[in-house]
Parts: C-alpha cells; structure tokens; sequence
C-alpha cells in the first residue's frame, strides 16, 4: 500500500508499504529518521516515541497504514515544531501562546505551522527547543539511545503542564527507560526547562 502523511511539517509517501510494517520502521528505513531508537519492539522501553496528531506514541506499535493523513512529529523536527508552538500558540489545551478557552487560530496561521525547505528533516543547523537545551545543560544525555524518546514525551508534559511536580514528571517519562543516567539529571532537565518556560512566559 502506499502512505501519505505529514512528518515534521512535511507530507510524506511511502509506497510499498506492507501490512505489518511499524511507523517506527517507515520512518527510520524508508524516510532516513533515524532519531526514533528501534529497541524493544515491544512498547516498553519508549526509545521510539513520536507525536501523532500531537500525542506522544510508541511508533513501533503503531501499524503505518494507521498514519495515513496524519501528523508525525519526529526528534528531528521537535525544535522546529517548538518553535511553532511558541510562536502560534498551537499546543496543549492551556499551552503558552492560547491559553485555556483559545478560539484556535486563522486557517493563515496554520499554515505557516508547516517547517520551511531545509528545516526538520535532520533538525541540523535548527535552534534546539527549550527541552533539548535543558538535557544539554543539565548533563541528561549520556549514551542518547533513549533521549529522543524522553526529549518528545518531556516537551509533551511541559505542554500540558508547564509547572510540573517531580511526581508529574516521574509519571510522564515512566513509560520511557534509560540504562545510563539513573535518571536524577534527567528529571533536573526537566525542571530546568520548566523553569526557563516560566521564565519566558
């Protein structure tokens, strides 16, 4: 079958798609993503995590026919669609620039959600998002196989809840497992970017 859906702003076609071929597969193999970590297979580990439709997924769970006409956003495109966020207020039910109660925005504004030529594809030569300068600064990132998963998972809770408690956060990523960090520097930056979207607000 072929697929046609939207990654990091992009539409995409994959064509001789299989029935059981994964969106993590789709994405890694046939769109040159390699960002999501193929590790479990299993939903378990969270190293695959992507948003679809603006939810975060176990993108080797989710059947790629399942995609057709939808959205993806990839680690690649994460900065990207950040900044979007932040400069359209398109996000979390009461995200930073709506507000709960948003009468949404003008068909126009949609569409300049969508990245430009040369961004988001690999995120090379992007401004990292508050999340992905947060792991840097706090020392989260040692290994990286698990950080794309845990940078997606970590922007999705600061988008819904932009003063998470460490209860909050611990629940947010405990569908996603790090064999390196122990994850105290993880949850640090977390809190550091909360804190920083604080900042700014």
């Amino acid at each position: 079958m072929r697929v046609n859906f939207t990654v990091n702003g992009r539409q995409q076609e994959a064509d001789d798609v299989w029935e059981g071929e994964s969106l993590l597969y789709v994405l890694r193999e046939r769109l040159g993503l390699p960002g999501s970590k193929n590790a479990c297979e299993q939903g378990e580990c969270g190293s695959c995590t992507v948003r679809l439709d603006g939810v975060p997924v176990c993108s080797c769970l989710v059947a790629a026919g399942q995609v057709e006409g939808r959205d993806v956003v990839t680690v690649e495109g994460l900065a990207e669609f950040s900044k979007q966020r932040d400069e359209h207020g398109h996000g979390g039910a009461c995200g930073t620039g709506g507000g709960c109660g948003s009468k949404g925005v003008s068909l126009d504004a949609a569409k300049q959600w969508q990245a430009r030529p040369g961004d988001s594809q690999t995120g090379e030569g992007m401004e990292l998002s508050n999340i992905q300068q947060a792991f840097i600064d706090a020392g989260a990132v040692q290994c990286g196989f698990c950080t794309p998963g845990l940078l997606i998972q970590a922007d999705a809770l600061l988008e819904e809840n932009s003063s998470p408690s460490d209860q909050d956060i611990r629940e947010a990523l405990s569908g996603n497992l790090c064999r390196c960090t122990g994850y105290e520097k993880i949850l640090d930056a977390v809190r550091l970017a909360a804190a920083r979207q604080g900042e700014a607000v």
